[in-house]
């Protein structure tokens, strides 16, 4: 199989040029508004919590603000948690689940955590229900040095004053079938590489950090979720997207080495969620619901496991 076999752009075996990528924009869709799904939601919090806007995506003719959700009651002696939605714009639960946790849980973690949420942070990607942004670039791909997009060095710049004192980074995803049908395709067409098929699991799982991994953190957050959705088997040869299951649910990725936003704080408790949204098992509300029970574990769980 070559790399655009079933991908229309490009040709077999040679990785995207300029026209490539300016075809691939031209292709790209509009098929909802970032103001008003997104931004409404975070100006009816303003005033509750304090509303940070941290950068601004010039994408002609669009314009996008970035925004994130902070606590008033800030304390240097409190953990810090972190939660990203959205750096995959398409992965709807991801942006509406940061916002559901804030609107609806963290009130009640007042004077004991300080908390930070970028909910939406690639919305022309959001917009147009993509993985990349208009450059043909993964944002999830380039969370190293100072960012190697617009979207991670926005969100590097934000989080760099207390990067080394953030307990706990909970980036919220979804896997969905595109990533099979489409974004796959694309990836290879793009790097002038062959496609590979993969399989897409069929349920909730997360992803460690295979530097520093903690299973019992990990099985806290697979506990609760399971309450909620159904969690991912192993397949056949016992991987979740082409990589060994190292407990229920989990994989791991080593998420620095790979630009990953998971891996841009120092951490001591990380993840990566997975929802699976295209599941006849499963509906939007229940996965927007899966990701803020995987939020609200994994800050429950710091609490009653401080590392200092």
């Amino acid at each position: 199989m070559t790399a655009t076999d079933f991908y229309p752009i490009g040709t077999p075996g040679t990785p995207w040029g300029d026209a490539e990528r300016a075809a691939w924009l031209a292709s790209q869709i509009r098929h909802r508004r970032y103001d008003v799904d997104v931004l409404p939601v975070i100006e009816r919090l303003r005033g509750t919590f304090e509303v940070i806007e941290y950068g601004r995506l010039d994408y002609e003719p669009d314009a996008f603000p970035l925004f994130a959700i902070k606590s008033h009651d800030w304390q240097d002696s409190l953990p810090t948690v972190l939660v990203t939605g959205g750096v995959h714009g398409y992965e709807t639960s991801g942006v509406h689940g940061a916002l559901r946790f804030v609107e609806g849980h963290a009130a009640r973690y007042t004077g004991r955590i300080n908390w930070l949420v970028a909910p939406c942070v690639s919305p022309w990607a959001y917009e147009r229900i993509q993985r990349w942004n208009p450059l043909a670039l993964d944002p999830n791909r380039s969370f190293s040095g100072d960012g190697k997009t617009l979207e991670a060095a926005a969100l590097l710049r934000l989080v760099a004053p207390f990067r080394t004192r953030v307990a706990l980074h909970v980036d919220l995803h979804e896997t969905t079938d595109t990533d099979e049908s489409e974004f796959r395709l694309a990836l290879a067409a793009r790097d002038g590489k062959l496609s590979k098929p993969g399989e897409i699991p069929d349920g909730f799982y997360l992803v460690d950090d295979s530097e520093h991994p903690n299973t019992a953190f990990q099985q806290a957050v697979i506990t609760a979720v399971a309450a909620v959705t159904h969690i991912a088997p192993a397949d056949a040869k016992g991987e979740i997207i082409g990589s060994p299951v190292v407990s229920p649910g989990v994989i791991h990725y080593p998420l620095s080495q790979l630009g990953l936003c998971a891996g841009i704080t120092d951490a001591p408790y990380k993840t990566t969620t997975e929802v699976y949204p295209d599941s006849p098992r499963a509906n939007p509300e229940q996965c927007i619901a899966a990701q803020v029970a995987a939020v609200v574990a994994a800050i429950d769980y710091v609490l009653a496991n401080p590392t200092t």
